[in-house]
């Protein structure tokens, strides 16, 4: 468990994970900029050699308001952005969770994910946010606690229809995000 300051990052994952599971579709712009700090947490330590735990926090943070931002100001280039990554982010944690290793191509179910994820995000707006953002939250959630894999996967997919049942009753009761 990485420590910063106190506060743990695997408590972090869990709460943005929740939110982003139960309200992705609603805050759309909050939803892109938890992507980034997914991904920003989850590549840093590779792409710079992060050893501080409090700049990969603050590396993790600045690529979250970098998402955030493009997703308020630039909603289509942010729905692109959002469908790569989070299309990708989900591809990948899910060989992850299902146990399957790809170690020389890790790259290629991201890239699938990401070009699946551009396609649904485009096509199908608010059902394709909403299962994503539940993938995605879920995801965060079961990779920030300690559990078998048989429980990880049973947890993984009852958070999944947990965070798609309450979107969409939302849903029902709001306007499309593109509205």
């Amino acid at each position: 468990m990485i420590e910063i300051g106190g506060t743990s990052i695997t408590a972090i994952n869990i709460i943005i994970g929740l939110i982003v599971l139960t309200l992705g579709r609603q805050l759309f712009w909050l939803f892109v900029g938890c992507i980034g700090f997914a991904i920003g947490l989850h590549y840093a330590p590779y792409l710079w050699n992060v050893q501080s735990n409090l700049l990969l926090l603050l590396l993790a943070s600045l690529t979250g308001i970098i998402g955030a931002v493009l997703a308020f100001f630039f909603q289509k280039v942010a729905i692109g952005l959002a469908g790569f990554a989070g299309g990708g982010f989900i591809a990948l944690n899910l060989f992850y969770v299902l146990g399957v290793r790809m170690e020389q191509i890790i790259w290629l179910p991201s890239v699938i994910g990401g070009v699946i994820g551009i396609f649904l995000l485009f096509f199908i707006f608010d059902w394709a946010l909403i299962v994503f953002s539940s993938l995605t939250g879920a995801t965060m959630i079961v990779q920030a606690v300690n559990l078998t894999p048989g429980v990880k996967q049973i947890v993984y997919f009852a958070l999944v229809i947990m965070g798609i049942a309450i979107q969409a009753f939302w849903y029902r009761k709001t306007p499309s995000v593109r509205e």
